[in-house]
Parts: C-alpha cells; structure tokens; sequence
C-alpha cells in the first residue's frame, strides 16, 4: 500500500512538474510575441517624435499635423494594433528626447550614418534620398554629372550638395537656399544645382517649374541616403516589429501611394 501511494505521489509529482513546465512554456511564448509593448512608454500608444515644422514630411495644414511622415506613423502604429502620438519637438532635442524615452521612435527624415548608428538603432528604410542635377530645359551642355566639370553651379556653402559639385570639377557659386539657387539658374548666373530630389520634387509640387528638368544622378556616383526611424538601443523588439509593418506597408502599396500624396512620384525605392 506505501508502495503503491509512493508510485501514486510520484506520477502526480510529474505530472503537475509537466503542467508548470508547459505553462512556463506557454508564459514565454506570450511574453515573447508581445516583448515589443514593454518597450513603449505606453503600451497602447507608439509615441513618435518629429519637428511638425517641415513640409511635406510633417507640418501643420489649418492646424492639424500631416505629412507622409505623419501618415507613415499612423500607418505603422494600425500594423501594431497600437494608436498613433505624435511629439513635434524641436530637432536640436528630438535625440536627447530619443534618449531619455521621451518618444519610443523618431520620424524625422533621419538618414542613417556610421555616427549615428554607434549610438542608436534603425528601421529598414522607407525613402531612399536621391541626390539630382537641376538645369534649366534648354540647357543642352550637360548631360550627366560628368559634364559640370569647369562649370557653375550654385551650393550652400559647405554642404555635402558642394562637395559633390567641387568632386566632379564644377565651379561652386555660394547660396544660401535652394529656391535662390534655382533662381540663379534660371537668371543664367549659373549652368545648375546639385539637390536632393525630394527638395526639388517637393518645390514643384507646390511651385511649379516647367522651364527646369531634373536628372537623378546614378548613386555609383553619388550614393542614396537611407531614410529610416530611429530607436533608443535599448528597443530591439520594437524595431523588429516596425520592420515587419514596414515590409508590410511596402508589399500592399501603402508606402508608393502616400509618396505619390506628398511628392508626385516614388521615392520609396532606391
């Protein structure tokens, strides 16, 4: 009889070992699929940071904040079954705010660098920044990058624009703004600029420029810059699953459509 109690004691014994075992299981399992929430400073809200002062990323329209980056946010945080708050912060703070996890992402048209990325981590990127040589339309000298050498162009004073310019043997005329740089070009003053095309695509949509033409330079030259969003180092499973709405958005079209709102083509893609 204490023979057959002992046998009894001990299959019970393994028996609720094996439920806490598979309940610890089932635990992990669901700690793991939802790791992503005990990153957020609100686990029912992903708050993003970004300026809000910077059209046609983020900006106020009659009041109320919009912009592909706004969009995009509110997109990403709907694939996380989260809503979506937004925290315009100036730029100057919007890393420090990064930081102390006052926001658990930054939208800001960040480009991903070697500096940067020794300190924080990044999304797979949503635009791919294209650098383009601007000329007025009948301009017929220049034909590619390879012909401004020994020719005007017009650059802010010590940006990466003018480095490249003086890199490919051009003449750099100092300007202090990129619509005065395309006024420059179309006075004749100079053959052309070195921009980005999002600027430019962003001027057009607003301005107008029939009497410009653009031509992207192939990025063996010039190389695209990676646009992404930003986390504190310390977000590794919210990156992860931003990365997954962001492949998402990019398969179902989402992220073409809201380039083509807010650019009038596709800067989604390299």
């Amino acid at each position: 009889m204490k023979k057959l109690l002992k046998v009894v004691s001990l299959l019970a014994l393994s028996v609720g070992l094996v439920g806490a075992l598979s309940a610890c299981g089932n635990a992990q399992k669901t700690t793991k699929s939802s790791d992503y929430t005990s990153e957020l400073k609100n686990k029912n809200k992903l708050t993003i940071g970004l300026e809000g002062t910077f059209a046609p990323y983020s900006y106020r329209e009659n009041g109320k904040l919009t912009g592909l980056e706004v969009d995009l946010g509110k997109a990403v945080a709907k694939k996380l079954n989260v809503k979506a708050e937004f925290v315009p912060t100036q730029w100057d703070s919007l890393i420090a705010g990064l930081g102390s996890k006052k926001f658990d992402m930054v939208l800001n048209n960040i480009t991903v660098t070697p500096e940067r990325q020794k300190q924080y981590i990044f999304s797979t990127s949503y635009i791919y920044s294209r650098s383009v040589l601007i000329t007025k339309k009948d301009n017929t000298s220049i034909k590619s990058i390879n012909d401004v050498k020994g020719k005007k162009l017009a650059e802010g004073t010590g940006t990466n624009n003018a480095d490249t310019a003086e890199k490919f043997g051009a003449e750099v005329t100092p300007s202090n703004a990129f619509e005065n740089s395309l006024a420059l070009v179309r006075q004749g003053r100079v053959e052309g600029t070195i921009n980005s095309r999002e600027a430019y695509l962003a001027y057009i949509k607003e301005n107008g420029a029939k009497d410009l033409k653009y031509q992207l330079i192939p990025t063996d030259k010039v190389p695209a810059a990676k646009i992404s969003a930003m986390f504190n180092k310390q977000s590794p499973a919210l990156q992860k699953k931003v990365n997954q709405a962001l492949k998402s958005l990019r398969a179902d079209g989402t992220l073409t459509k809201l380039s083509q709102k807010y650019f009038g083509e596709d800067i989604t893609k390299n």
